[in-house]
């Protein structure tokens, strides 16, 4: 089974519909799954200094600030019950990710688990220790801490390189349709939007490979 996850490392609601859907997977053993990360920039315009989140957010959805609260106290309880923690106040802006896209294109090209582990601790950065995941120096830390060659992560991306193959991805998955996320989609066929519960990942997952078997 292929499962095509399609984020953003800014985007809260990846973070938790990754940890829903591992969750899921932990539950079906018997299946065999490749897991791929795909680009999606939420805000593909963002300067190289980031903005405010709460400005962000106020300007880009017209919430007022009691929403914008209980909003990110939704997404904190959310993340706790599944085991990943969304630290109070440690988002205080929005960033461009355009390069972390980039660097995990090529953490994927590499093979085994990596390019999840990369995913996994972008996420870790941005929304529990507050870091900026533009920042060349804590991409380049975080790609040597899972086991990736610091050097060549410098070289990506001081060279720009795989710009093209993400531009390419993001291209793809707005033309099929794909206009938030996470959008996971199994087999390139079917398509499960938002950060759903463990549960519901668990089903669509089972009947999809049943449905597979019977073919």
């Amino acid at each position: 089974m292929k499962i095509d996850f399609v984020s953003d490392v800014s985007c809260p609601w990846c973070a938790i519909g990754l940890k829903s859907l591992e969750q899921a997977l932990a539950r079906l053993p018997e299946l065999q799954v490749e897991l791929h990360f795909q680009p999606f920039e939420l805000n593909p315009g963002m300067a190289p200094e980031g903005e405010d989140i709460d400005e962000h957010l106020a300007r880009k959805y017209g919430l007022p600030p009691a929403q914008l609260a209980a909003n990110r106290e939704r997404i904190r309880e959310r993340g706790a019950a599944l085991g990943f923690d969304f630290a109070q106040g440690a988002r205080s802006r929005i960033y461009n990710t355009f390069d972390a896209h980039r660097l995990l294109h090529w953490a994927g090209l590499q093979g085994g688990s990596l390019q999840r582990e990369l995913k996994l601790s972008l996420f870790r950065a941005y929304f529990t220790e507050g870091k900026d995941p533009s920042n060349q120096a804590l991409l380049l830390e975080r790609a040597a801490a899972v086991g990736l060659d610091a050097d060549e992560a410098l070289a990506v991306l001081e060279s720009g390189r795989y710009a093209d193959e993400v531009l390419d991805a993001e291209s793809l998955y707005h033309s099929l349709g794909v206009s938030s996320v996470p959008a996971v989609i199994i087999n390139e066929q079917h398509l499960i939007s938002g950060g759903q519960p463990p549960e519901v990942f668990e089903q669509a997952l089972r009947q999809i490979a049943a449905e597979a078997a019977s073919d």
